[in-house]
């Protein structure tokens, strides 16, 4: 079953087990999720699905071991952590989107991330590899697969991303977000919606009155776009609602100080943080949201019952931000921009059109809600646990 790992790892000693009741029989779960958090957070809601399945005391379940792989950079290095979870690293860099050297230099890595993953995946030994997307799941689920060891491939998007297109042929089980995606796996495919952590499905409705709170979130890590626009905007929105706006605003590290500066303590009421890490506390407080169109962004919209004006990021692989907005446009549950045509003026008068039609964003949101499947991360720890059967 490790034929080609045993070769490479035979010097390496087995991971040590978490605590574990003797009496139970122990999975272990490999999830392959760095990077961003559209790439964390669905992978945590899984896990914790996982985790809960864990604490049943019918002595007849299994007993699940989750271990997160990842590069150990940024967002990943502290939430996995701090949710309980250890976190493996490998080396490994991205090839799409990109060309000239650097691609060349990211393609020197991928010998040394297929080792690494090699190693790990022999260590400790997983019955099921979920791989989330992203460069990071590409040498781990193919050297999975190499072993023998089921794999199961999760596409938040519309449009299937690179590495999951690259590695559909090679995996058991492709578990989906949109129905459009299905037919990119055939019968390997398998609705299952977006994996969203819990907080998000209770967030209350809210009484859209004066003064309204704007929440603006560019993903993870701030978008530089949205962050500009919204300082070029204040004095708009400054004079078209005089007092009746607050501002909560996740602009990521490196804009953190320029929009600090831009609201300057003028705006009562409003914070400016470089990451939120209560995010679903932040969307229960807001009465629009304005942000990227990530699945992981657009899943949590749905999953909160949130009104938003998406700008997805025009550089997204296969534009698949601007089709999974256009997926929420389309159901009413959103007003799309496009980054080209994102400008202050336009982004004013739509937030201001919204924001004074309640009914309007009342009905967004029911059709936001809609769109949610609460059981999502249940569906994919079934399929998990089907791949455990199966071996």
């Amino acid at each position: 079953m490790y034929g080609q790992s045993e070769l490479i790892c035979e010097k390496e000693p087995p991971l040590q087990p978490l605590t574990r009741s003797a009496s139970r029989r122990q999975v272990r779960i490999l999830m392959a999720a760095g990077g961003t958090g559209g790439h964390i957070f669905p992978a945590l809601a899984v896990a914790d699905e996982m985790r809960r399945r864990s604490e049943v005391t019918d002595p007849g379940a299994a007993q699940y071991e989750t271990v997160f792989l990842g590069r150990g950079r940024g967002l990943e290095s502290r939430v996995i952590p701090r949710a309980g979870y250890r976190l493996e690293t490998i080396h490994a860099a991205g090839l799409k989107g990109i060309s000239g050297w650097r691609k060349v230099l990211n393609a020197a890595w991928l010998p040394r991330s297929a080792f690494e993953a090699a190693r790990v995946i022999y260590r400790f030994r997983p019955a099921v590899v979920l791989g989330i997307g992203g460069y990071i799941s590409g040498p781990v689920m193919a050297e999975a697969a190499l072993a023998g060891i089921p794999t199961l491939l999760y596409e938040p998007n519309v449009v299937p991303g690179f590495t999951n297109r690259v590695l559909a042929p090679v995996v058991r089980l492709a578990a989906v977000g949109f129905e459009q995606s299905l037919a990119a796996y055939g019968s390997k495919g398998r609705l299952t919606g977006h994996p969203v952590r819990r907080e998000f499905y209770g967030v209350e409705p809210k009484p859209h009155k004066p003064p309204y709170t704007v929440l603006i979130v560019g993903g993870s890590q701030g978008a530089r776009a949205l962050n500009q626009c919204l300082i070029e905007s204040l004095v708009l929105f400054r004079s078209k609602a005089p007092g009746m706006l607050s501002f909560i605003h996740q602009t990521g590290e490196a804009d953190y100080n320029a929009v600090g500066v831009a609201y300057g303590g003028q705006w009562a009421g409003s914070e400016v943080r470089a990451f939120i890490d209560d995010i679903a506390g932040a969307f229960s407080r807001a009465d629009l949201v304005i942000c990227r169109a990530g699945a992981a962004t657009v899943a949590e919209l749905a999953a909160a019952g949130k009104a938003s004006i998406l700008v997805p990021f025009p550089s997204a692989t296969d534009q698949h931000q601007l089709h999974n907005a256009r997926a929420l446009e389309h159901a009413g549950a959103a007003c799309v921009i496009e980054q080209k045509d994102l400008n202050p003026g336009h982004l004013v008068d739509c937030a201001m059109d919204l924001l004074g039609d309640p009914a309007k964003l009342a009905l967004m949101e029911q059709r936001a809600k809609s769109l949610a499947r609460p059981e999502a991360a249940s569906r994919i720890a079934d399929l998990i646990e089907e791949l455990c059967c199966i071996g």
